[in-house]
């Protein structure tokens, strides 16, 4: 019997593997050129997402293979030196032939045994000088099988190779295993080929039950509604692009019946916006007409007041002012109907610079009302200098017109907005006039008024990103805020 030493450090690898891993191996390439189909993009992304969920598997399991091939090793060693024992007993000696036949069954270039109690024994004369890679798997990590199962794999001039651990069949037996290392290299890729083959198929096949899946509850659905919207878009007249919900109760019915109530209320709005159109197309042509017929009797009218009969004068004095207030209804309808959407042209402005100006140039234009600046920052904010003169000025003239003698100016800071407080002591709203605040032609409750200011006013905030509302109207006053993005 020889007695061998073997040399060599042991390298630590785990005895243990779980059968997931949080090391991804990288995916396959993405393909140069995808098609702009939501289909194609699912069915791809759907494989490459279950190549990646197997390369998961795979790297663990191919560890697993290696570790199981190790443990084999050492199990076999284990029950050579059994059978060897058992024969010693009956010969008295081991014999060197059955020695060398049992480790070239075992595929194994030598071992060492170490029980509890005894001493060590090692067999192998073909165990070579040299052992470049040992792994002890009492000492190893889980990081390590995987690393170590990988350069296997990846490795082709190592012969021999030497584990160390416990016998399966019996953790007291420390066992050291030599091993030529081509054999487990040869299992573990046709090992690999084969997980990949499985892996491969069971990509394709999940692939496409998801594909198909994904097409019968999303993708048919969503052309559905893309169909449904173009067709809408192209003739919103006709009844008949308007969607039929289906009767699912998920999120894509949800969406068809919203769609099919939105589209009916577009409909609904188009159709009346039409109609209006055309009254107000031929109200804008009767306007024109009446200004110019209104305009002839304005002339009459002056000539029969510039007679010096006084009881003329006083017949003809209601008929001026009633020519006159219609004259400017037309107007006011003909300038409120040609008006398309406000050209804005931003810049930097400054609060009490602003009010200063507003304060200059309206004042001299209101008949009864002073307008009074408190407090008034430095802050600037962003606006068209003239879009703000007109909606100010519209404000300005409705608290003059309702008889308030005093209208206060007041700025200050709300979050991202710059607000200015319109305050004044004039008699209050009327219930009929805050319902219809800002609606054309209906909001005013003033002899002689149209119900243009506030609807011109607040389309003048809006298209530069603020607005006006109602605070508060009483006896005492009424008060609006004008809100301008900082």
């Amino acid at each position: 019997m020889a007695d061998t030493s073997i040399p060599a450090p042991p390298l630590s690898e785990s005895s243990a593997l779980s059968s997931t891993s949080s090391s991804v191996a990288p995916a396959a390439g993405a393909p140069r050129r995808v098609t702009s189909s939501l289909s194609a993009r699912l069915l791809i992304l759907t494989i490459a997402f279950a190549m990646i969920a197997q390369v998961i598997i795979f790297v663990p399991s191919v560890a697993y293979f290696r570790l199981t091939y190790l443990n084999d090793k050492l199990a076999t060693a284990h029950l050579v030196l059994t059978a060897l024992d058992v024969a010693a007993e009956k010969a008295g000696e081991i014999d060197p032939l059955l020695r060398d036949n049992l480790l070239s069954q075992g595929r194994l270039l030598g071992m060492s045994v170490k029980r509890p109690g005894l001493h060590k024994r090692t067999f192998g004369p073909a165990i070579p000088e040299r052992i470049p890679y040992v792994y002890d798997l009492r000492r190893a990590t889980y990081s390590t099988l995987i690393v170590h199962a990988l350069r296997t794999m990846l490795r082709r001039d190592t012969y021999a190779v030497m584990v160390i651990g416990p016998s399966p069949s019996n953790p007291a037996v420390l066992v050291e295993a030599v091993f030529d290392e081509r054999p487990l290299r040869s299992e573990m890729w046709a090992y690999a080929r084969r997980i990949f083959i499985i892996s491969l198929s069971i990509s394709f096949s999940t692939a496409m039950l998801v594909y198909a899946s994904i097409q019968w509850l999303a993708v048919r659905p969503l052309r559905r509604l893309t169909a449904s919207m173009t067709g809408f878009q192209n003739a919103p007249e006709d009844p008949r692009s308007v969607i039929r919900p289906s009767a699912r109760n998920d999120e894509v019915g949800i969406a068809e019946q919203t769609l099919a109530t939105m589209q009916q209320e577009l409909r609904t709005a188009l159709l009346q916006k039409e109609r209006l159109a055309g009254v107000g197309t031929a109200v804008t042509k009767i306007s024109h007409d009446l200004k110019n017929i209104l305009a002839t009797a304005m002339l009459e009218s002056e000539r029969l007041e510039a007679l010096p009969d006084p009881e003329v004068k006083r017949l003809t004095a209601g008929m001026v002012r009633s020519v006159d207030r219609a004259v400017q209804l037309s107007a006011s309808t003909l300038r409120f109907a040609k008006e398309g959407l406000p050209l804005v042209r931003k810049q930097t402005l400054h609060v009490a610079p602003l009010l200063a100006d507003l304060k200059a140039s309206i004042q001299p234009i209101l008949k009864t009302s002073v307008i009074h600046i408190k407090g008034g920052t430095d802050t600037a904010f962003a606006g068209d200098l003239d879009l703000l003169h007109r909606a100010f000025e519209n404000l300005l003239r409705n608290a003059d017109e309702a008889g308030a003698s005093l209208v206060e100016l007041a700025a200050q800071e709300d979050g991202g907005y710059q607000t200015i407080h319109v305050t004044d002591n004039g008699p209050g709203l009327a219930p009929k006039a805050r319902d219809n605040l800002f609606v054309p032609f209906a909001g005013s409750t003033r002899a002689g008024g149209f119900g243009l200011g506030l609807p011109i006013a607040r389309e003048l905030l809006r298209a530069q990103g603020g607005d006006v509302t109602l605070l508060a109207t009483s006896s005492q006053g009424t008060c609006f805020v004008v809100r301008l993005p900082l």
